[in-house]
């Protein structure tokens, strides 16, 4: 499919070098928007921590050797005047390093050891090894000298110390150490494969990636190979809570899994790698709690129940399903049914005040617009987004329960749907727009915020002139980046106001398609346009300012990427390339 079977070429600045399945990466990024002058292994298992310090070397003075830093899939280098240092994935949890004209030092990122935290240092006789032991991820670095000659320091110290190990070569001659992170104990490090095997291996199973998930990429997508990279990279095996193979939304910071982001990465998974879909798709279901809430998150450690998220599971369900290559079965269809039901009846139950029509978010955490300015009034709010995701929903809990032949129950489930989308176009639809009600006052009111324009969600389920106001209210929120999350004229607008102005990705998804389905094709489209082109400039942010097109906070942020894929898929089987 591309020529280059090297992969596209990346700044590990934006984003970590890693495999798929790894729980640790390679990245300057050491903790939120705190970059180290060297790479280090940073791991994300307990919590996202930088464990290991890897610092090139001047084999003669010992000195930090000046390089720059190259990555595509497969092969990260350090090269500099007199040598180069290669790494590359043998395995999720195994890297090898090799060197010629440089060495390299693996120190402990942590000086400090105490009872309770620091990275202890010591050689293992038995595996004729050297290992660091981190407190903060609970697991074992082990480094393996393959060839060359390794000094160590620190070597059981306690208190403060440098810790670690450097290894160099003869000159003219060639290094190789194996790096592992390992629980309490495996046998010795041993491997026949030679290190370009590695390589190679590694490229070709980012290749058989690209090739599954964007078949149809060409030079009208350019940034398709990069979001796929982004995507395959953030994928880490099932461990501790992650109880499926899941693509975290990053390997920097925000590196979880939130109980609607895993939407968008499901639907951009599906054609091509439908059980990796599925799985992304069902993960925040594993953890439902008693009351049919899904967590606000999960990952490797924790389970988080404080907040919820918003109900978007029907909508994506239903694309997921259309975008499966075999359409799902009866027993996966029952399951879905029961867990997407036991989801609703949250919003119907727990969150429904009595004699209410609509369910209610607490928190704007629970809309997942954290500090959106709807919710600057008052944060117990009902809002016209919430009970038009849950319409949604209700019409896919009525489908699905026609499918099942459950037919009293689909009945049951369409006649809700009717009565919430009747409701809110009767209370929360202002004549020009939708506003929101607090639940403790009673009041309304509007915004200058996008979320106010979701409703165009229910797409070909709104009536005409509803749908046209809300898409002419859409239109005006358009930069020449895209669709910015408070209107730039407003006295709230932030140009890195999370969302109080940047540009979101699941925002641009979610009207994008409404719009679409509404039958607001152009706008579609320039929405479409615009988001790809951004993306193309700019990366996988986790958002970008509005008005230059910057990206801001976690730079490698997996829905971005998907939901590019998402729309340059969609772009590409149109074929109207020279209409735009």
């Amino acid at each position: 499919m591309t020529a280059d079977h090297s992969g596209p070429a990346f700044s590990v600045h934006d984003i970590p070098f890693s495999t798929y399945g790894s729980w640790f990466g390679i990245s300057p990024v050491v903790a939120e928007k705190t970059y180290a002058e060297d790479l280090h292994l940073v791991s994300h298992q307990n919590g996202m921590h930088a464990v290991l310090r890897l610092t090139p070397l001047d084999p003669v003075t010992g000195d930090r050797a000046e390089t720059r830093v190259e990555a595509r899939p497969g092969l990260l280098s350090w090269t500099g005047a007199d040598g180069r240092v290669d790494l590359a994935y043998e395995s999720p949890d195994t890297v090898r390093l090799r060197g010629s004209g440089l060495g390299i030092a693996v120190r402990a990122a942590a000086q400090v050891l105490t009872p309770f935290s620091g990275t202890y240092f010591f050689r293992d006789a038995a595996a004729g090894a050297h290992v660091f032991t981190s407190y903060e991820t609970g697991r074992r670095y082990r480094v393996t000298v393959l060839s060359g000659t390794a000094g160590t320091t620190g070597a059981q110290a306690l208190g403060s110390a440098e810790r670690g190990l450097a290894t160099t070569a003869d000159t003219g001659g060639t290094w190789e150490i194996a790096i592992e992170e390992l629980d309490a104990a495996r046998p010795p490090y041993t491997s026949a494969a030679a290190f370009e095997e590695i390589v190679a291996s590694g490229r070709r199973a980012f290749a058989e990636f690209v090739d599954a998930v964007a078949p149809w990429r060409s030079s009208a997508t350019p940034a398709a190979e990069l979001a796929a990279y982004v995507v395959w990279s953030a994928t880490v095996r099932p461990t501790g809570l992650v109880t499926r193979p899941a693509v975290l939304m990053s390997k920097h910071w925000m590196d979880k899994v939130w109980s609607w982001d895993h939407c968008f990465n499901a639907l951009a998974l599906a054609p091509g790698c439908p059980e990796l879909a599925r799985d992304q798709f069902a993960l925040p279901f594993d953890h439902q709690d008693g009351s049919g809430a899904l967590p606000d998150s999960v990952t490797h450690s924790e389970v988080l129940y404080n907040f919820v998220k918003p109900p978007i599971h029907g909508w994506a369900f239903g694309h997921l399903r259309r975008r499966l290559p075999a359409p799902p079965g009866p027993a996966e269809l029952a399951e879905v049914y029961h867990r997407l039901e036991r989801w609703t009846n949250f919003w119907l139950t727990a969150r429904r005040t009595p004699g209410s029509a609509f369910p209610h978010y607490q928190h704007g955490n629970d809309s997942g617009w954290d500090n959106a300015t709807t919710f600057d009034p008052e944060r117990v709010v009902e809002t016209a987004d919430l009970s038009a995701f849950l319409v949604l929903q209700l019409r896919e809990l009525a489908y699905l329960a026609s499918e099942l032949e459950r037919r009293d129950e689909a009945g049951r489930w369409q006649r809700a749907a009717e009565a919430t989308q009747a409701a809110l176009l009767d209370q929360l639809w202002s004549g020009d727009r939708f506003v929101a009600r607090g639940v403790e006052s009673g009041d309304t009111w509007g915004s200058a915020g996008l979320l106010d324009l979701m409703p165009i969600v229910l797409g070909e389920h709104l009536p005409g002139d509803i749908s046209g106001a809300l898409a002419d209210h859409i239109k005006a929120h358009l930069t020449p980046y895209g669709l910015a999350t408070e209107l730039p004229t407003s006295p709230h607008y932030l140009d890195d106001g999370y969302w109080r102005g940047p540009i979101w990705a699941p925002a641009t998804v979610l009207i994008e398609d409404g719009l679409r389905r509404a039958g607001h094709h152009r706008l579609a489209d320039d929405i479409s346009t615009r988001f790809r082109a951004l993306c193309e400039t700019s990366g996988f942010a986790e958002n970008f300012d509005a008005l230059t097109g910057t990206g801001l906070r976690d730079r490698a942020y997996t829905w971005t990427a998907s939901s590019y894929l998402l729309l340059a898929e969609a772009y590409a089987l149109r074929g109207d390339h020279d209409l735009m």
